[in-house]
């Protein structure tokens, strides 16, 4: 009777086990019908099926917290690492180790513990008029903070995380306090309040409104891209900068999309599986072509649009460093009066 009893208990278990393996729960703040398109692929080649939540960034950390250890969650999905650094902060993910991940991602944009990996890039770079701005090939970003763009350049708010992360980036580099004088130059040179969002620095730039703006890549890449006629003449009458980018010159900003395991995930297997699914060149062209992003894989194909970008070079810093240098980033802005 005992052996029998132990038998079932094993099948039951056995069941739980198999069906626990075919399945990986992820929460994402992507919402591009294109990365859904990709799930469903996923489940196609490996038979795991993708239970996909989708909110904001801060609201999946926040529902991850409140669910504790039943928590389904096997994935965070986040863009910025700003943001991946929040959900370390909040304790939430768990180192992991994948050889091919390794191999596909380069060092900097994977977490040095391994709590997160990159999934896209995501260039932070300058727009600019190119009938007003001259050499606008060699401009850093340092030279926003330069006497000569008084009243000529717009950006967005510092609440932002994507100028945030920027100024982090700055404070690993050239420290804080050379940082925050840039910052208080910046704030000098702007040709209005912050207001708006990255296409709306960029329609400022075609308007005449300032010379010089910062903005997300794909962000102009979907006005040159999308349907609508004035946004797409406004794109056709400024030009994308990637700063730094002089023989001397670090490099321009790089930010990310990324992903970690969650710290009580279920089936951490079949989320390791995924996010070495998600680097593959197949995966990352259906991955970027939702947003017009930069592959992670080097391998990978970049969406044709940005080839009219030309290439460019990145910095080398490590991309956690943008979340640990968050707060400081924040008081820095602060001080330097950028509302």
């Amino acid at each position: 009777m005992k052996s029998y009893l132990f038998s079932i208990i094993a099948v039951a278990m056995l069941f739980v086990s198999c069906s626990s393996q075919q399945e990986v729960n992820v929460y994402s703040a992507r919402h591009y019908d294109t990365d859904q398109a990709l799930y469903d692929e996923f489940t196609q080649e490996t038979g795991i099926k993708v239970n996909l939540i989708e909110g904001g960034s801060d609201e999946l950390i926040e529902r991850v917290k409140s669910e504790g250890l039943n928590s389904p969650a096997d994935i965070l999905i986040t863009v910025d690492a700003g943001r991946l650094w929040r959900a370390e902060e909040a304790d939430i993910l768990q180192p992991f180790e994948s050889e091919i991940l390794e191999e596909r991602v380069p060092s900097s944009f994977r977490h040095p513990d391994g709590l997160w990996v990159g999934l896209s890039k995501r260039v932070r770079g300058l727009v600019v008029n190119p009938e007003t701005v001259e050499n606008y090939e060699e401009l850093t970003y340092e030279d926003l903070a330069d006497p000569r763009f008084e009243g000529r350049v717009c950006i967005r708010s510092s609440n932002n995380i994507y100028n945030q992360s920027l100024v982090a980036s700055m404070i690993e580099t050239l420290g804080a306090e050379a940082t925050e004088e840039w910052a208080k130059g910046l704030v000098a040179n702007m040709a209005r309040e912050p207001q708006g969002g990255d296409r709306d620095q960029i329609r400022a730039v075609a308007a005449g409104v300032c010379d010089v703006a910062v903005a997300n890549h794909y962000y102009l890449a979907v006005m040159i891209t999308g349907d609508d006629e004035a946004d797409q003449e406004a794109a056709s009458n400024v030009q994308f900068v990637f700063p730094n980018q002089g023989e001397d010159g670090r490099g321009a900003h790089v930010n990310i999309s990324g992903a970690g395991i969650l710290k009580n995930a279920p089936n951490k297997a079949n989320a390791v599986r995924f996010l070495e699914y998600l680097t593959t060149p197949k995966a990352q062209k259906y991955f970027i072509s939702g947003n017009n992003e930069y592959p992670i894989n080097d391998n990978a194909e970049i969406a044709p649009v940005l080839q009219q970008f030309g290439e460019y070079k990145s910095d080398a810093v490590n991309v956690s460093a943008l979340g640990s240098n968050n707060p400081e980033a924040i008081r820095i802005m602060d001080r330097a009066g950028w509302k």
